[in-house]
């Protein structure tokens, strides 16, 4: 039985999506402004200025400025994956109408030009180090997408999902570089750049591994262990993972978490599993429980700066740790517990984030609905399974402070 106030707000939340068919904005769209895409035409700084000025304005000017409300293919992804999740545990046509609908939009918003499915944000964007027009495909997009997808095909056999899946492998394995160390590499964060980071890489081996999995091929599987194994291998010895190579050393929670989800992916295999990654793994997961949240569940930004207080920490920490069991139920509650009781609307919406002094209070489609439900979705599909075993695996005697949310 599906907790009666989460089924509340995941219908809140689901109206509210729907209502914009799944349209909005995004914090880091403000080059879909025809005022702002001239004014930075020729200078990298105006355009890195002008994103994050609207990225960090608690008052939402895109209306004044020209920018339209788009479909993000990554947030249409995560909607796909936790519409997948809510048919599994309820089977419904709405779901099945919503995951088949979702489905051709990702469809229509695939790459075209690449040598498998593969998918982009729908802004162009500036970063320290390069220019990505609209629909630049990423290996980070692609992923999500990609397990979204299997997801859609586990939980309905919808064979399109399927296919669109399978056919990432192409981009993954043809389109991006590789930095090789030893018998591992690292795959690059898009085409065409050499821009190496820990969290996309693992996620692209995750995806890899599902793939391997879904056709039976051994060299894919293979392949996906040689990824992830280079992040393993550049695993700090306190057990974080710094963001990436090149200077990029901070550490942040959502990012920690996505490496995470994706190492769980090999430690905890079906068949066998890879025993010499799990005390990296259980490093991992103690740093992350250990440094990256407050004692009342507050997630922190990075493991050495509380600010801002983001939905996406939030969101991606009940996703993480729901699948962690009793042993970490306490700290998901109080995570839970913290973002309705900070960033969620009477309205049926969750709100961007918390500064020190100011709170954003724009409803991001992608950045904060589409992780709010994806949070909720996990949250009560790992909820479900418990008492069967599955996600408790007996590590530590479940924490009992902070009681139970719902």
């Amino acid at each position: 039985m599906m907790p009666a106030k989460i089924q509340q707000y995941i219908q809140q939340l689901l109206s509210y999506v729907e209502a914009a068919d799944y349209a909005g904005y995004d914090p880091y769209d403000a080059l879909n402004s025809p005022l702002l895409r001239r004014l930075g035409a020729r200078s990298k700084a105006i355009r890195i200025g002008a994103i994050q000025l609207l990225r960090r304005c608690p008052v939402n000017l895109r209306p004044v400025l020209g920018i339209p409300k788009g479909h993000n293919p990554k947030g249409i992804g995560l909607f796909l994956e936790s519409c997948a999740r809510l048919h599994s545990m309820e089977p419904a046509m709405m779901y099945r109408n919503r995951i088949d609908h979702l489905t051709e939009m990702l469809r229509r918003t695939s790459t075209p030009g690449y040598a498998g499915c593969c998918w982009g944000y729908n802004f162009p964007w500036q970063s320290r180090t390069v220019y990505r027009p609209s629909y630049t495909p990423t290996i980070v997009n692609t992923a999500f997408i990609g397990h979204g997808l299997l997801d859609a095909y586990e939980a309905t056999g919808h064979p399109g999902a399927l296919e669109m899946a399978v056919s990432t492998r192409g981009f993954l394995l043809r389109d991006l570089n590789r930095k090789t160390e030893g018998g591992e590499f690292c795959f690059s964060y898009s085409p065409r750049v050499h821009d190496y980071v820990h969290n996309a890489n693992a996620l692209g081996a995750s995806l890899l591994l599902r793939i391997a999995h879904a056709t039976g091929e051994a060299t894919l599987k293979d392949t996906a262990y040689e990824s992830m194994g280079y992040t393993v291998k550049h695993q700090r010895e306190d057990g974080a993972w710094s963001f990436a190579e090149g200077g990029r050393s901070w550490v942040d929670s959502y990012h920690t978490g996505f490496v995470l989800e994706s190492l769980r992916r090999f430690v905890k295999e079906k068949e066998n599993g890879c025993p010499a990654w799990r005390e990296n793994y259980a490093r991992g997961v103690e740093y992350y429980a250990r440094k990256l949240f407050l004692e009342d569940g507050t997630p922190k930004h990075y493991d050495n700066q509380v600010h801002p207080l983001d939905i996406h920490c939030a969101a991606e920490a009940i996703c993480f740790f729901s699948g962690e069991g009793l042993r970490f139920r306490a700290l998901t509650e109080k995570v839970m517990r913290w973002m309705f009781e900070n960033l969620w609307d009477a309205r049926g919406f969750f709100y961007y984030r918390r500064g020190r002094f100011v709170r954003t209070r724009i409803p991001y489609m992608r950045w904060s609905q589409a992780w709010g439900l994806r949070a909720l979705a996990t949250f009560l599909s790992a909820r479900e399974r418990e008492p069967h075993g599955e996600f408790d695996h007996g590590h530590t005697k479940p924490h009992t402070s902070g009681g139970h949310l719902f």
